[in-house]
């Protein structure tokens, strides 16, 4: 009587384990998002979201239904120190990986004409998945789209920041323009704005360099890409 008793006891703790790892797990515990909502003036032009943004980040880090994307580059080209802002990657938001949009593609050459009238200039030039031909994306790897798909999963929300929210707002629509849902994508702006407390720093002590070893980060080796003729 006493082993089916034992029994019982050890089919139940392992049914009450079960449910509560499958509610632990389940996207649906998840507080829903706060649907997009477009911040006011130039930040709404940039399409920076006006309830998820670097002031309110912190709330909605370390979702499993979500993924962060901070998309800068370690060391930048262009002179954003003209305009208050910085080259070099000096910190990122925790639980945010670092893929450059300017390897995603290129620049439009509106965007380009704007920044030269800021006095920001050097805007990366170099090779990209992508490239622009009468406002769509083409690629010029066989590999892009496989390595934009894994980078941005598309059953996933995404979260993406840059350093003053341009950055993010091309990335966002370049998406948009391959197929991803913009409805799962929120552009939550600069990290040269950001106020919360998840702020990671790369700058070395005593140095005005940056230890970029502690940044997740996407390389795309573009030597090692087929590309397309």
């Amino acid at each position: 009587m006493k082993k089916i008793k034992l029994i019982v006891l050890v089919i139940i703790s392992l049914v009450i384990g079960g449910l509560y790892g499958y509610s632990f797990n389940n996207k649906s515990d998840l507080k829903p998002l706060p649907a997009q909502e477009k911040s006011e003036g130039l930040r709404g032009v940039y399409d920076i979201d006006k309830n998820i943004n670097e002031k309110t980040i912190d709330n909605y880090l370390g979702r499993s239904d979500v993924v962060y994307r901070d998309v800068r580059m370690l060391e930048d080209t262009a002179t954003w120190e003209n305009k208050g802002g910085e080259r070099d990657l000096t910190g990122f938001v925790e639980g945010f990986e670092v893929i450059p949009y300017a390897y995603l593609t290129e620049f439009p050459q509106e965007y380009i004409d704007q920044k030269k009238s800021e006095n920001v200039s050097g805007l990366y030039q170099g090779k990209t998945l992508f490239r622009l031909e009468n406002g769509k994306y083409i690629a010029n790897y066989k590999e892009s789209m496989d390595i934009l798909e894994y980078i941005f999963p598309k059953d996933k929300t995404i979260f993406i920041m840059c350093g003053a929210g341009g950055y993010a707002n091309f990335t966002k629509q370049m998406l948009g323009s391959l197929g991803w849902d913009t409805s799962k994508i929120y552009n939550v702006g600069g990290y040269w704005n950001y106020e919360g407390n998840r702020r990671v720093s790369t700058k070395i002590e005593g140095s005005n360099k940056c230890d970029f070893s502690k940044v997740p980060y996407h390389n795309i080796d573009f030597d090692r890409l087929t590309e397309v003729n």
